[in-house]
């Protein structure tokens, strides 16, 4: 699909409801329903985005398997996307009409002391998504039948309009073609920042990867971009060797094949002369959170984790390691700020740096997304873009 245009859309929509479809969760683990939907104006400092293309992230696949809190039906998944602004509300002054931007569940409001600190990428104003617009606590989706439907990780992109609260948007360059921008939404942002900018990965150093999913497989090409000299994947599956070395994987390791299942003692620490010096969890399993942890070098290792277990989940770790020096540390969005941040990826993008193309492995029509789902459950997929209309 070609480049956006900055082409106005119409203007006879402001302020008024846009009916349009949406793909709605009603129970867990069903097929979604595409229906048509009423989408309410912006509210202040709101934006109603027209989505252009969006994609599946594994989140949205555990959200919508969900039975139990935090699940919630009905509710509009999705949140990883590009769009066009349609409409904006009161006191949004970053945005107009006709502009491309990139929503993210990760919010930056630019005014507390966390968005305003070079240390965090958290906004103490809007700590966490929300099933609900941030500011109000009310939802801009209802059905056909009135039944309000449920926002998603303050994005809720699986729709042809969507509203998004202003410190969950950035503007982008138009250039940059949607199915590749629209990584950077969550994916990609998350794995390759969680090497450039959590771990501060250095010139010449190991990388150890456990888990190579698209989340993994970013972070390899982080610790690439980084200049790591070696990046080692730990994967069940001994396919993700050859899509890994797309992004710098130079070793592979399958665990099943490791004498005692021991990745630590018997591999990574043998392969590394001690131990990685960035170790990094992409799967969401206390279990591998701590043979990560086992596997990086004392005195300096540092092991982050972007997966993330189920609530209550906890993690034990030897003291004395702790002790030694060894660093355990979580990363959200990749330790971006994505208003920023974003802007630096893409740049590194357009100058043939940063590679995108290669995470796209399908493209797909919205009325076809369901089969998205079944893509990434068979483990078919990177990352499935669904294209909003067939232009």
């Amino acid at each position: 699909m070609a480049a956006m245009d900055d082409e106005k859309l119409p203007s006879e929509s402001r302020g008024k409801p846009i009916r349009c479809r949406a793909a709605v969760s009603r129970k867990p683990g069903e097929p979604l329903v595409i229906e048509e939907i009423m989408v309410a104006p912006p509210m202040p400092h709101e934006v109603r985005i027209r989505i252009i293309c969006t994609s599946l992230c594994h989140s949205d696949l555990s959200f919508w398997k969900m039975k139990e809190f935090p699940a919630i039906f009905p509710r509009i998944l999705g949140h990883e996307a590009i769009g066009v602004v349609e409409s904006v509300g009161e006191d949004v002054n970053e945005v107009t009409e006709g502009d491309t931007v990139i929503p993210t569940f990760m919010s930056e409001c630019g005014e507390c002391a966390d968005c305003k600190s070079t240390r965090s990428n958290l906004c103490a104003k809007f700590p966490r998504p929300s099933n609900f617009m941030p500011r109000y606590g009310t939802s801009r989706f209802t059905d056909l039948s009135g039944e309000v439907l449920y926002h998603f990780l303050s994005v809720s992109s699986f729709t042809e309009y969507t509203v998004v609260d202003i410190a969950h948007i950035t503007k982008i360059d138009p250039e940059i073609p949607p199915s590749k921008a629209c990584l950077l939404s969550c994916g990609v942002s998350t794995g390759v920042g969680a090497a450039w900018r959590t771990a501060n990965v250095e010139k010449g150093s190991t990388v150890s990867i456990f888990g190579l999913g698209s989340i993994g497989l970013a972070v390899a090409e982080g610790a690439r971009l980084c200049g790591a000299a070696r990046i080692i994947g730990v994967d069940v599956n001994r396919d993700k060797f050859e899509i890994g070395k797309k992004f710098g994987l130079t070793d592979f390791v399958d665990p099943a094949n490791c004498e005692n299942n021991s990745v630590s003692e018997q591999v990574i620490k043998e392969m590394t002369g001690g131990g990685a010096d960035y170790c990094f969890e992409c799967v969401g399993l206390i279990s591998l959170v701590q043979e990560a942890y086992a596997c990086c070098r004392k005195g300096w290792g540092k092991t982050v984790v972007l997966g993330m277990d189920k609530p209550g989940s906890q993690v034990t770790v030897p003291s004395l390691d702790i002790i030694c020096g060894k660093t355990l540390t979580g990363s959200l969005f990749g330790g971006l700020k994505p208003k920023s941040d974003i802007a630096v990826l893409i740049n590194r993008y357009k100058d043939k740096e940063l590679q995108l193309d290669e995470f796209v492995t399908h493209e797909i029509r919205f009325e076809e997304i369901n089969k998205a789902f079944d893509l990434l459950i068979e483990g078919k997929c990177l990352r499935c873009v669904i294209y909003m209309t067939n232009e």
